[in-house]
């Protein structure tokens, strides 16, 4: 299997997005994959490297991106060292950021005879499958999309009258990452882009749009997005499948670090009902 890990991909936001590509280098054209992690997410936590082999496994071309905003950095993918990037991070850029290695994929003349640019997926967790289906939504040359434990609305997650003042007036929030005991910043820009954009950031809006496949897959425990969500998210269109996975939690039971050699069974189950609604 080729694994190329951290290539930085130029974005529209000053920061690189870095990318890992998974894939069985065979000269024949595979389906793209690509996978965007949630808030407080990275490429590598967890499990995901294990995903990632499990796709390019069977013949998909896997890719799996860090928002250029998402606090990592080139030279420290993994947690927040850089969290004034975090704080400025918002939607946008984050739709901004799967632009642009869509048009990486497109343009990169070493991997076109590995890739099927009429047949790309896109896959997020938690935050991330929100903004998926938003960019699914907008762009024509995504043929599938997958949310995993996915959220259904964006305002929702934002404080508002009385709760919103402090922010406002200090100019940023912080929340406290329990794993790392970082103070993370929000800056009220997060909530000023979210109300400018707020329209085409409606995930109902989007999912409502949607003509393609659509899968959504949650737990039935998920302490975070609660199942509500799923099913809301299943009852806007149609066209998609709801499959829950019996007492799994948000993370489908992986944690960061995780140091098995196999993936845990939810999130293998999820990994597998994925590949299935993608070869079937």
């Amino acid at each position: 299997m080729k694994i190329v890990k951290n290539i930085p991909v130029k974005g529209n936001h000053q920061k690189p997005i870095l990318t890992d590509l998974f894939y069985l280098e065979n000269k024949k054209p595979k389906d793209i994959v690509i996978f965007c992690h949630g808030y407080k997410g990275y490429k590598d936590w967890g499990a995901w490297n294990l995903v990632a082999e499990t796709f390019a496994n069977q013949n998909l071309f896997f890719v799996k991106m860090n928002f250029s905003h998402n606090g990592g950095t080139v030279e420290q993918p993994i947690d927040f060292p850089d969290l004034e990037a975090f704080g400025n991070n918002n939607f946008i850029k984050e739709l901004d950021d799967i632009e642009s290695v869509l048009t990486w994929l497109t343009h990169n003349q070493a991997m076109q005879q590995e890739i099927n640019l009429n047949k790309i997926t896109l896959i997020g967790h938690s935050r991330g499958a929100g903004i998926v289906l938003i960019k699914a939504s907008e762009n024509k040359r995504i043929t599938s999309v997958i949310s995993w434990a996915g959220v259904s609305d964006f305002s929702s997650r934002f404080p508002n009258g009385e709760e919103l003042k402090p922010w406002k007036e200090n100019g940023v929030a912080f929340i406290k990452n329990a794993r790392t005991n970082q103070q993370m910043p929000h800056y009220f820009q997060f909530y000023t882009n979210f109300k400018e954009n707020e329209k085409r950031l409606h995930i109902k809006t989007a999912v409502e749009k949607l003509k393609i496949p659509y899968l959504i897959i949650h737990g039935t425990n998920d302490e975070t997005v609660l199942l509500q969500e799923a099913k809301q998210l299943n009852s806007w269109n149609n066209k998609n499948k709801l499959q829950l996975i019996e007492n799994a939690n948000h993370s489908f039971d992986s944690v960061q670090p995780w140091e098995e050699k196999n993936l845990p069974d939810d999130l293998k189950k999820v990994v597998q009902k994925s590949i299935q609604f993608l070869t079937e």
